[in-house]
């Protein structure tokens, strides 16, 4: 399965999906998963026997014979291992995305997960299809690539030092502290300056 294919491609895209069609994805891709799971342990069971049964036999014909299956299994073996890892990264960002789905749904706000870019999702499609890329390094890019959505849900929180002076303004207004609004403005232009140059020295 090209992973970007089908993520780009479908009649419905990923990130348009409610969480119960994320939730279908998220199982068939474990199903799959899985089953290759169990194909990679057959064969590393199956290599084992015959390694075995080779250094039993003492026929030179038979040993070449059971060293060809050997091979054969072992390049299997791989080519199931590497769709088993393309497959985990596949399950992993469905998760993601569907997590992503519930905590907005939860909070009550449209989705934020059209905010993967169609840049991010070919960065995303090039790590899953690429061996090299391991299942906690690709978890590590895809958490940097959807932070975008954790940061905006974060609210307050994802606002640097100098947003924060204006909130402290807005509660000293609250409070009666600050009565003239120019005034306030002055204060929050003037914090947010300092902040900004303070940055930049």
């Amino acid at each position: 399965m090209a992973f970007l294919d089908w993520l780009t491609k479908r009649k419905k895209p990923l990130s348009q999906m409610t969480r119960a069609e994320l939730r279908r994805q998220e199982l068939l891709l474990e199903k799959d998963r899985n089953q290759l799971l169990n194909r990679v342990t057959k064969l590393a069971k199956d290599k084992q026997g015959l390694f075995e049964r080779g250094a039993q036999e003492k026929t030179p014909e038979v040993r070449r014979m059971l060293a060809q299956e050997f091979e054969l299994r072992t390049s299997e073996q791989l080519m199931l291992s590497r769709q088993l890892n393309i497959r985990g990264k596949e399950m992993m960002t469905v998760s993601r995305l569907r997590m992503l789905r519930e905590n907005a749904d939860r909070a009550g706000r449209s989705s934020r997960l059209g905010l993967v870019s169609e840049a991010d999702i070919l960065r995303l499609g090039k790590l899953i299809e690429s061996d090299a890329v391991k299942a906690e390094l690709y978890q590590e890019r895809l958490d940097e690539i959807l932070s975008l959505g954790a940061e905006v849900d974060q609210g307050a929180a994802s606002l640097s030092e100098a947003g924060k002076t204006v909130l402290d303004v807005w509660d000293k207004m609250d409070q009666g502290v600050l009565t003239d609004s120019t005034e306030a403005f002055d204060e929050a232009d003037r914090s947010v300056r300092e902040r900004q140059a303070a940055k930049e020295a």
